[in-house]
């Protein structure tokens, strides 16, 4: 049985001013209008298909710097009664949270909330966000957020990214959960010593580079401490919804098990009868129409694939 409370998002109209507040609900309301406000027109080709998975990395931090133009760009949707003129959205990839809104002044530079920002190309292979987010609570300031950007290729395999409705979070409530299913919930045969975690002493939110702000778990032979999907149920629900969105008529899903199995190096009878099950199980019975025209529209880019 659990010894230690569940954790619930922190309230935050108790700790920030109306004024802050307003900014709070504004750049959440930018953030979830980013697919109408993304602009990345930089076509990318000549990508094999099977070396779609590694795309993320290849062009996922030009991503994220696309996300922080976009914020900046939808001003007036975060600032309409112009309180934050002086403030602006900066990505410092080093430091966490990695974008942050900050004001300058004579004084010096004052953070006023902070975005750890993490892309998540939905063909990869994982089928899930692969970041691990290790961050101790007390690092994170009351507004920060993690924000999970979903993004593909408008061709599917090739053409312009694209953004789907993000996965937005506080930070501390998901640095907390996480240590709560690593301490609580995970299923291990640690002891209770061995599943403990060690927290940075005197950490406080926006910390410099060298500044050690990571929580750190007593024993993770896996490297698994601070992958979110596992954290269940946390994005569970965010993860479904998102594969399930359509490129060409045709789930993200079925697209990620498709260029698996290429990937795998079967051949094309093989995948074709594989292509074929799978669609089956995921359409169900009453839907033969439809999987019948998904899977004539993947054979189809086997052939202009050349795969």
């Amino acid at each position: 049985m659990s010894s230690a409370l569940e954790p619930s998002p922190a309230y935050l109209p108790a700790l920030i001013d109306k004024t802050s507040m307003d900014l709070y609900n504004g750049v959440l309301a930018a953030l979830m209008a980013l697919p109408a406000s993304f602009s990345f027109p930089h076509p990318i080709s000549g990508v094999r298909a099977t070396d779609l998975f590694n795309l993320n990395s290849l062009i996922g931090a030009a991503i994220e710097d696309q996300v922080v133009e976009a914020l900046n760009r939808s001003r007036s949707v975060w600032d309409p009664d112009h309180n934050w003129d002086e403030c602006v959205f900066e990505r410092r990839s080093q430091s966490f949270p990695d974008v942050r809104l900050v004001r300058r002044a004579l004084a010096g530079e004052e953070v006023v909330l902070g975005i750890e920002l993490k892309g998540w190309y939905t063909l990869s292979k994982e089928r899930v966000p692969s970041f691990r987010y290790q961050v101790a609570p007390n690092a994170c300031a009351p507004m920060d957020v993690l924000c999970v950007v979903p993004w593909y290729l408008d061709n599917a395999v090739s053409g312009e990214a694209k953004v789907l409705t993000p996965w937005i979070v506080q930070a501390r409530y998901a640095a907390e959960w996480r240590d709560y299913w690593w301490t609580e919930l995970r299923t291990s045969k640690d002891d209770e010593i061995r599943k403990g975690i060690d927290y940075p002493t005197n950490v406080k939110p926006y910390p410099s580079k060298s500044e050690m702000a990571h929580a750190v778990p007593r024993n993770d032979s896996g490297g698994n401490f601070g992958r979110l999907p596992r954290c269940r149920p946390l994005m569970d629900a965010f993860i479904q919804e998102t594969l399930a969105e359509e490129v060409l008529g045709i789930a993200l899903a079925d697209w990620v098990s498709f260029i698996a199995l290429h990937t795998d190096g079967a051949d094309a009878e093989i995948i074709t009868r594989e292509l074929a099950r799978k669609l089956a199980e995921r359409q169900g019975a009453t839907s033969d129409l439809k999987a019948e025209r998904a899977l004539a529209l993947l054979k189809e880019l086997v052939d202009v694939l050349g795969l």
